[in-house]
Order: C-alpha cells, then structure tokens, then sequence
C-alpha cells in the first residue's frame, strides 16, 4: 500500500466515524440504527449465524444454548415462531422454491429439515459430531457442512456434502485438521474457499470432483475463522481470531496486506455495492470493525460499531441491511439491531 502524506492520514483521522450505544455519529455515517428486536430474559449466552427469508420476510436467529432456532418478522422484528428439537443450533439455510429450513446440530451430529410452514422437523441427515459451518452451491442445492475435530477427539475433520433436496448425504471429504470453519463458494467456477483454522490454511475445494486442489496458508494472521469474497475483483478476506483481516488475491492465493480489527472475529461480510467490510468481534468490549474499500488494493477504516460481546452479524445485500445479534450483558437482555447502510 503506498504512503500517504502525514495532511492525508490527519484528515482521514479526524473524519473517522464514531459510534457509540448502537449508534452511528456524523454526517456520512455509513450505517443507521433502524430497529432493535428485542429478545427474552431467559436467553442467555451466544448467538451463532442468521438466514433471512427474504419472500416470506422472516428472519432465523440461532442462539445456541437456547436449543432452538427463532423466527422473527422481517418488518416488525415481532416473533413468529421458535422451532424446537434442537440441541445446539450453528447454521441455518432456507430454500425457498421448496420452502424448507436447513439448520445444523451440534449436539446431534446432523442437520435437520424443517418444513418452512409448519417449522416441523421432517427430516434428519446424521453428520459427524459437531456438525456446525454450512453453505449451499445455489447451482446444484447441494450442502457443505463442516463436522468432526477436536471437540469430539478426532484428529481430523470432515466437510460433508448433502443433497438438500432429496435429504441425503452424499459424500465426506476428509480433512487434515481438527478445527475447520466457514466457508466461500465461487460462482464464476466450482472452487470453495474452506477455512481450516487447525493449519491457519485456506483449503480450496474443487466442488465437481470434491477433492482438495490447493492449500494457502495464512502467515498475516492467527486463527482463521470467517470470510468474505469480492469475487469481481479477486479478492478474499480472511477474519483471524488474532485481530487481523487477511487480504488474499484469490486467483494466486498470495496474501496482499492485513487490516487490524479487535480479537474474536466469529463473522465477517462483504457489501460489494457499499464496498464496506462489516467485521463481528468481542474483542476490546465487543463490536463491529468496518472497512472501507477504496479499490482492491487500498482499504480504510470506517469506524467501529459498539455492541458489548458480539460476535455474530449478517449482512444482507437485498436489503442493504446489517443484522447484529448482541448478547445478553449486565442487566441488558439479549437483542437483534438491524442497521441500514446509507
């Protein structure tokens, strides 16, 4: 990155954007508070990954001690549901054209189907343990789930491949490492970017021949756990537990710089109309770092959002909103606050 004059570095400083209690402070503030959903007493500790369901306007929430997956009305924020039968909730993924929920278990090694009216689990494809990470290859509706490692004394881990229409696992690909996390899929080709935080690698997965094709370590950052892709300009951001956001050129796999964020990245999203990188961390009080890209080689900080022990956010381009969930904290009762970028 070249050298800024010292005039630059004062001007970008003094216009940074402050935020403060779930608000955002000056003029072009990139996000604005638009609503908060509030969340019951009883639940307690933290969330993992949202789903919106954008026709049907709901949104699913996976708090994971709270054995459930909520639903909530998109445009009230009001409750519409809480679906049940579930051990510890990471991942949710909903199908509209066949109107099912697809959410994976911790506790019982699999990933249920759930019927998207009757929020009636009708299906259950067993995984390894610790089922938890999952995306959906929009072209063939096929799952990929992360599953296995350390926490259930394996030495390795698997990423399962599951035909989602017919609720069948189709096949298991092993991986070295007995830590994996989410993961990337590229839409121009049949590669999958897959974070394996045991090695501080990123695996990439050919998804027609679902073998390993190439291996990129990360030496920028520490504990590589989420990710984001600007597929239009070649450029991968890997969220590192360490406080650092890895820029990789994703047609090399070279690392290009590292941003500084807080420790603890669980989430980490990419607007590419905004060109504004919204990373979740609860490191230094808890919050949301954000990035601005000024072209895929220069980015600047847009400020930090404060949320007390957050750590999970989705963004959602259809709607240019950001969706925060804040733990309970002190006094507070957990809650949901929905940001629209400006």
């Amino acid at each position: 990155m070249q050298e800024r004059s010292m005039k630059t570095r004062l001007t970008i400083l003094m216009t940074a954007f402050m935020f403060t209690g779930g608000h955002v402070q000056g003029q072009d503030a990139p996000l604005k508070l638009v609503q908060t959903i509030q969340l019951p007493a009883d639940l307690k500790g933290h969330f993992d990954h949202f789903e919106v369901d954008l026709k049907g306007n709901r949104l699913f929430a996976t708090p994971e001690e709270y054995k459930s997956v909520l639903v909530f009305d998109l445009k009230t924020g009001k409750p519409v549901h809480k679906i049940g039968g579930i051990g510890k909730s990471h991942a949710v993924l909903y199908r509209g054209d066949v109107n099912r929920i697809y959410v994976t278990d911790g506790e019982a090694g699999d990933v249920k189907v759930i019927d998207g009216k009757s929020y009636k689990i009708i299906k259950s494809v067993p995984l390894q343990s610790d089922a938890d990470a999952m995306s959906m290859d929009p072209k063939t509706k096929h799952l990929y789930i992360v599953s296995g490692g350390k926490d259930v004394k394996m030495t390795f881990s698997t990423l399962s491949v599951v035909d989602s229409t017919a609720g069948k696992k189709l096949k298991d690909i092993k991986v070295d490492g007995d830590t994996l996390e989410v993961m990337a899929l590229e839409s121009s080709s049949r590669r999958l970017f897959l974070n394996n935080r045991a090695k501080n690698q990123i695996e990439v997965i050919d998804r027609d021949k679902d073998v390993i094709i190439a291996t990129w370590p990360i030496t920028l950052g520490k504990t590589n756990t989420s990710i984001a892709y600007d597929e239009a300009n070649h450029r991968l951001f890997v969220g590192c537990r360490g406080g650092q956001i890895v820029v990789l050129d994703s047609q090399t796999g070279k690392e290009l710089q590292a941003l500084k964020i807080a420790e603890g990245i669980d989430d980490l999203h990419f607007d590419p109309e905004s060109k504004l990188l919204f990373a979740a961390c609860p490191g230094g009080g808890g919050g949301v770092d954000l990035y601005k890209q000024v072209d895929p080689d220069h980015y600047e900080s847009a400020g930090k959002l404060d949320a007390p022990g957050t750590r999970n956010g989705r963004f959602v381009p259809e709607l240019h909103s950001y969706f925060l969930a804040v733990p309970q904290h002190d006094t507070t009762n957990a809650e949901i606050r929905v940001y629209k970028v400006q």
